[in-house]
């Protein structure tokens, strides 16, 4: 049972950065893929980026690619998401994912843990 709990979250003015981390605890990071994803009020929660454990392909949804970059540090069992240039389309509940299989990186069905998420808002 892998227990995950991230931080990092707070409000940002736009065109700011932030970094999130997400640390696990109860069992290792280097057998997951993980991944991050949102969820604003009244909406499915939405993927933001992946990385695989094999390899540490990174996957990223399109409107965060160049501004967010998602790496792994199993020696310290933390996943990072560092945001640059937020906007407020950004602002969302943030979440890190574990997920024990090789499937889709993409899909919240494919993911085993999650976190409890931390609030990320972008003021204009």
């Amino acid at each position: 049972q892998v227990h995950l709990v991230e931080s990092g979250g707070g409000l940002v003015e736009a065109g700011g950065s932030r970094r999130l981390s997400c640390t696990a605890s109860g069992g290792s990071f280097s057998n997951y893929i993980l991944g991050w994803f949102r969820q604003t009020p009244g909406n499915e929660r939405e993927f933001v980026a992946a990385i695989r454990r094999s390899n540490g392909l990174t996957y990223y949804t399109d409107s965060v690619k160049g501004r967010f970059t998602i790496s792994r540090d199993n020696a310290k069992n933390t996943l990072y998401l560092q945001m640059s240039s937020l906007k407020p389309g950004d602002t969302a509940v943030y979440f890190c994912a574990a997920s024990g299989t090789s499937g889709s990186p993409f899909s919240t069905s494919n993911y085993d843990y999650w976190g409890q998420g931390t609030q990320v808002t972008v003021s204009s």
